[in-house]
């Protein structure tokens, strides 16, 4: 699809892992934020941003939930921090068939960051005593037409992958909540 150029706001959460101190605090928001009704409970499965945790190397690497990926990526790549070894998967932000991460926890459909919509800022970043995450903003050119098109694209995956059945159920669900 090709048209003309606008300007969007793209909103992005940067983290500062040598900051981050392993407290979870955003997590617990978020899940509070998501629970239905807000803040009802406190469920970390319903989180959007996840930490990974190594206490005892005192590493710790906050990181919340992108885009769906529908089938698993083809690197397994590995990384050693302080020692300890981590695969690729530990630091990826899609949910997709190989992991249980980024998951809702009764439908099984994948979650992804929404910023906290109708927030001024993400409540994990207001929640971060350390400033280990901060929010920011900046304007990018985009094709008009590009937001209708990826959502198509992510419905279909969606469809494709639960049933329309469990996808429709899901979105009245949420509809509810908001």
């Amino acid at each position: 699809m090709t048209g003309e150029r606008k300007t969007k706001k793209v909103k992005t959460i940067k983290i500062n892992v040598d900051k981050c101190n392993g407290c979870r605090a955003c997590e617990v928001i978020c899940s509070a934020f998501h629970a239905a009704p807000k803040y009802s409970s406190n469920n970390p499965a319903r989180s959007r941003i996840r930490v990974i945790r190594d206490p005892l190397a005192d590493i710790y690497v906050p990181i919340y939930a992108g885009d769906h990926a529908v089938a698993e990526c083809a690197g397994r790549d590995k990384y050693t921090i302080d020692g300890k070894e981590y695969d690729e998967c530990s630091f990826c932000r899609a949910s997709c068939p190989s992991r249980s991460e980024f998951k809702e926890p009764d439908s099984g459909l994948p979650l992804k960051c929404d910023m906290c919509e109708g927030e001024e800022e993400p409540l994990c970043v207001k929640w971060c005593m350390v400033d280990a995450l901060t929010y920011e903003e900046r304007e990018e050119e985009v094709e008009e037409g590009a937001d209708r098109e990826e959502l198509e694209i992510g419905l279909e995956a969606l469809a494709a992958k639960y049933g329309v059945k469990t996808l429709q159920n899901t979105l009245a669900r949420l509809s509810k909540k908001a």
